[in-house]
């Protein structure tokens, strides 16, 4: 017999933009984000019965979502999805966790002149700050804090040697080689008890991300890196150290390959080992190296 085992539905992919206009100052900051939310609850009827009596329809999803933007802050993140996250919850009776998904797109603001520009701005990478914020009823709410896309690469000061080696093995030992990837790195906090203890913890949101950023920047360009594992090791160590309010620290980082190219073929030119200087950048099969490390 079959039985309903799971389920959640939402929206997703709900674009918000907001302004706030300093009237004194004549300066104006923005935000862009990508909102998702997901309901667990009292459902399952909606599945097996038709019975949309319990069912919240995903465009009232998106109109709160609205609401909420045009109602409170929108920053930092962790904030705004811990504030739907939890309206969700204690609107509808039958809804007993809320998940809400933040993709924060980037707005820098121009410098003109040798000063910032009041009011213009531009997109200088694909990196974003993602939060997901889960209001579960009786249980609080849990947060998870991250950096994603950030594309980093050092052209020395990495290697790769004394790995496994067998019939199957072709890798050849490396002991200066370019080192690329993307940074996916996520933090989680301790679970807040209720909304009020996120408001309580909104300054440490920033600081944290700052910390994070800055961490996986100096590290992965200062360490002398033995393998993408034992780097990210120490960035998550350095974390934890640096925000007692986080409990776990995850990477997932895809090894972006350059190889070497053999130009030997033309009239003897020299271009591997000591002599590379031109290298094919490879988009794939590529590495893909995750650890999650915790107190």
């Amino acid at each position: 017999m079959a039985k309903l085992s799971a389920a959640q539905y939402g929206k997703d992919n709900i674009r918000v933009y907001k302004v706030h206009r300093d009237e004194k100052t004549g300066v104006q900051t923005v935000v862009e984000m990508t909102v998702c939310v997901l309901l667990q609850g009292e459902i399952d009827t909606s599945y097996t019965e038709a019975d949309n009596s319990v069912v919240v329809a995903t465009d009232t999803m998106k109109n709160t979502v609205y609401i909420m933007a045009k109602q409170h802050p929108v920053t930092p993140p962790e904030l705004f999805g811990s504030i739907v996250a939890t309206h969700f919850v204690e609107t509808y009776k039958h809804i007993h966790s809320a998940q809400v998904k933040i993709v924060g797109h980037r707005w820098t603001r121009m410098t003109v002149d040798g000063k910032p520009h009041p009011h213009s701005f531009m997109r200088d990478g694909a990196e974003t700050r993602n939060v997901e914020a889960v209001a579960t009823e009786g249980e609080g709410i849990s947060v998870r804090s991250a950096i994603a896309g950030l594309l980093v690469l050092k052209s020395t000061g990495s290697a790769f040697h004394s790995f496994v080696r067998n019939e199957y093995t072709t890798l050849p030992e490396v002991y200066d080689r370019i080192l690329s990837t993307e940074v996916d790195c996520g933090w989680k906090w301790d679970t807040f008890k209720s909304l009020q203890d996120v408001e309580a913890a909104v300054p440490k949101f920033d600081d944290a991300w700052g910390a994070a950023r800055e961490i996986t920047l100096s590290t992965f360009a200062k360490d002398e890196s033995a393998s993408v594992q034992n780097t990210m090791y120490k960035m998550c160590e350095q974390i934890l150290a640096a925000v007692p309010a986080v409990n776990a620290v995850d990477y997932s980082l895809p090894n972006k390959h350059y190889f070497e190219i053999d130009l030997s073929w033309h009239k003897g030119l020299k271009n591997t080992g000591k002599d590379a200087e031109v290298y094919a950048p490879q988009s794939n099969p590529n590495g893909l190296i995750q650890c999650t490390v915790s107190r």
